[in-house]
């Protein structure tokens, strides 16, 4: 990213730019601010798994948890979401070790009926 002129501010990334919005707008929300972070740290291991690297473990983690988000927005029940999140990844597309290391991947997810915790057991097969 290019320097600002002296005396003007660097611009802000999207992710940071969305931020601060988000607390001017509409107070201070972790939760919110924790679903973009792991959002864009979804993002950044599709686009590793696609240049053919594998993912290590919080790259894995932040690409199952955000399947199994995107899944309840979609409508999706909890049982399938549990199952959907096992076919996110292969041992193939991660580092040697991480799916022995991975046993559980826990996520809360809103459904029309309110915020559940979603497990997703032995992720990577």
């Amino acid at each position: 990213m290019a320097c600002a002129a002296p005396g003007h501010p660097r611009p802000a990334s999207l992710p940071t730019a969305y931020l601060g919005y988000l607390r001017e707008h509409h107070g201070a929300y972790p939760e919110r601010e924790d679903k973009l972070l792991l959002f864009t740290a979804a993002l950044l291991a599709e686009r590793r798994l696609a240049r053919g690297l594998k993912l290590n473990y919080p790259e894995a983690v932040a690409l199952i948890s955000a399947a199994v988000l995107e899944g309840a927005r979609d409508g999706r029940t909890v049982a399938e979401l549990m199952s959907l999140g096992r076919e996110v990844l292969t041992r193939e597309q991660v580092m040697p070790g991480i799916a022995e290391m991975l046993h559980d991947v826990q996520v809360e997810a809103t459904f029309p009926d309110g915020t559940k915790l979603v497990t997703v057991h032995d992720p990577i097969v």
